[in-house]
């Protein structure tokens, strides 16, 4: 795998919100020309919608699922003096600071189970991966997954890793299977979950877990109240990937019954 390099660039246009997404993200464009989806620090999970985004992003990567660039996008107070819709406005003044942006994949299409394709290889890593990750969200009902240039996409993994809205009880999930695995709008064609757990355990290690971890912001950690430091908070996070990677044969099992 390649050492992770995230670019951080900064946003110096807002162009339009995303209305569909719960969280309001929107299409921004940032001063290396380039367009992308921003997803806010100030929405409704905070900034640990955005660790969610980006250890489940840069894992997607790292076992061969195609996923948008994930960039760091800094955000200054000049955009909510301008934005006369108060409720975006408030979410850009929340939000000024560093938050992450998807490379905007113009065109793209939200994956559809009855009408898009997608091979059972792939189909069967992305169950796995949710699995690991305790992603809540690829429902039929809300897929976050796009169809680009024919490939399936990964966009969105926000909801992933819950425990970590309560640290006082996340050792409990540490040892817990993932039942929810049965609503994945995957599963049906995750035929190839076996050969798709090879590959992943052939490239996922303690050493790609910790790299990723690093590479999330100091400022992301910081949040008041909470009861762990920041330093407490990437161990956590670096655990409780290393306890599933150990369970994959287990998750597996568990996805493999419910289909």
């Amino acid at each position: 795998m390649n050492t992770i390099d995230i670019r951080t660039v900064n946003v110096v246009q807002y162009l339009q919100p995303l209305r569909e997404g719960g969280s309001l993200p929107a299409i921004v464009k940032a001063d290396d020309g380039f367009l992308y989806v921003l997803k806010f620090r100030g929405a409704g999970q905070g900034k640990k919608a955005l660790i969610s985004e980006f250890i489940g992003g840069e894992l997607a990567r790292a076992i061969g699922l195609k996923v948008p660039e994930l960039v760091f996008m800094n955000l200054d107070d000049s955009f909510s003096k301008t934005e006369p819709d108060e409720e975006i406005q408030d979410l850009l003044k929340f939000s000024v600071g560093l938050n992450l942006g998807l490379h905007f994949l113009s065109s793209a299409i939200t994956y559809d189970p009855l009408v898009s394709k997608v091979d059972s290889l792939t189909a069967s890593k992305v169950v796995i991966l949710d699995s690991l990750i305790s992603n809540i969200d690829r429902t039929a009902k809300n897929t976050n997954l796009l169809n680009w240039n024919n490939e399936l996409w990964i966009i969105d993994n926000g909801a992933s890793f819950y425990f970590h809205h309560n640290w006082a009880t996340w050792e409990n999930h540490l040892t817990r299977t993932f039942p929810l695995i049965k609503d994945h709008v995957l599963l049906p064609k995750a035929t190839q979950l076996q050969e798709a757990s090879s590959a992943i355990k052939k490239v996922i290690n303690a050493a790609v877990i910790d790299e990723i971890i690093a590479n999330i912001p100091e400022d992301w950690l910081l949040n008041e109240g909470e009861i762990l430091s920041p330093k407490e908070i990437r161990a956590a996070y670096i655990q409780f990937l290393n306890a599933k990677l150990s369970m994959i044969d287990q998750l597996v099992k568990e996805a493999e019954d419910a289909r």
